[in-house]
């Protein structure tokens, strides 16, 4: 940035010299004090000086620094005095677009914004007016010369993906750099890097071959977790079917047991009987056909199928036996 020099108010200074010189030729009636009345106005209204709250003064006196003033209302004698005004507001400067090859020769268009401000204290104030000049113009060349060294050493892919990195290294690269002209970089920004349209085309279809890779991934993962699930669900399934089994077995076994038992200690003397009303039981179930030979009872030898200890075969008779067809069903007739 140029030095700034505070412009005087000159409309108000030829209107003040004017109105003075005429009331001096009304009061006196003479030309000659009335010029010099309003030169001498001219003169004075010409050195003051209204500094803002966003700035900062250095005033110079024959060409040498005199001292530093914060916002006011000052007087300078025009001729000898010089004050010079350093706005302390943060200010953006754009870093114009340029042409960088990456490290994997693709070219890429860079642009970037680089904010700034000048310290307000007195010490830097002057650095910024003493020490550079025309700071704005030095930090976009020093921030071109900057891109071009960190994108340089970059593959494309790369400074897409890291434009942070970008960012951080730009902002130190410039803070040293600028770190004895009184400027505080407050930040740097990259606003866009843009490839060629073909090399831009090829990058978009490997991302997008990427993210259907992923996709891709995504559902193997997906179906093969719904298929072990399904398993660990059959697996839970068929051991609850086991156990109600075991269990269901275990209580039958159980049961057996409580009938043996019951029937040694009550039936102990009518063991036989209580098998032949089992069998007789069974038979009638079944509909089972019994030939009864004459003279004997349908009881009997529906009894006598549970005594297993004194079986005898059943004496030959040219008699006529009785067929029992279907015991149970139909008529009821033996």
């Amino acid at each position: 940035m140029t030095n700034e020099t505070l412009t005087s108010n000159t409309a108000m200074t030829i209107t003040g010299a004017i109105v003075v010189g005429i009331l001096v030729y009304i009061t006196t009636s003479s030309w000659l004090w009335a010029v010099i009345a309003g030169l001498v106005t001219g003169y004075i209204l010409l050195g003051i000086r209204i500094v803002r709250p966003t700035h900062r003064i250095l005033i110079e006196f024959l060409g040498k620094y005199q001292k530093y003033g914060g916002p006011g209302l000052y007087w300078i004698i025009p001729g000898v005095q010089k004050l010079y005004s350093v706005n302390i507001t943060e200010k953006l400067v754009n870093v114009d677009r340029q042409e960088i090859i990456t490290s994997d020769n693709l070219n890429a268009f860079v642009d970037a914004q680089i904010y700034f401000k000048v310290k307000e204290d007195e010490v830097h104030v002057k650095a910024s007016q003493y020490y550079v000049f025309n700071y704005e113009y030095q930090i976009v060349s020093l921030a071109r010369t900057t891109l071009r060294n960190i994108i340089g050493g970059m593959t494309l892919k790369t400074a897409n993906s890291e434009r942070n990195t970008i960012n951080n290294n730009l902002a130190e690269a410039l803070k040293k750099e600028t770190s004895l002209w009184g400027i505080d970089i407050v930040r740097a920004e990259l606003k866009e890097i843009q490839p060629p349209p073909d090399v831009q085309e090829t990058m978009n279809k490997v991302v997008k071959a990427l993210n259907e890779k992923v996709a891709a991934i995504d559902f193997a993962t997906a179906t093969e977790t719904n298929a072990d699930g399904q398993r660990r669900a059959a697996i839970k399934q068929a051991e609850g079917i086991r156990q109600a089994t075991i269990l269901e077995a275990e209580g039958k076994a159980e049961s057996i047991r409580l009938v043996n038992e019951a029937a040694n200690k009550y039936f102990i003397e009518n063991a036989q009987k209580l098998k032949q009303l089992e069998v007789t039981q069974a038979c009638l179930e079944r509909n089972s056909k019994i030939i009864v030979p004459s003279g004997q009872s349908v009881v009997n030898i529906i009894g006598g199928f549970g005594d297993t200890s004194s079986q005898t075969t059943p004496p030959e008779s040219s008699g006529t036996a009785t067929v029992l067809k279907t015991l149970g069903m139909g008529s009821g007739k033996y």
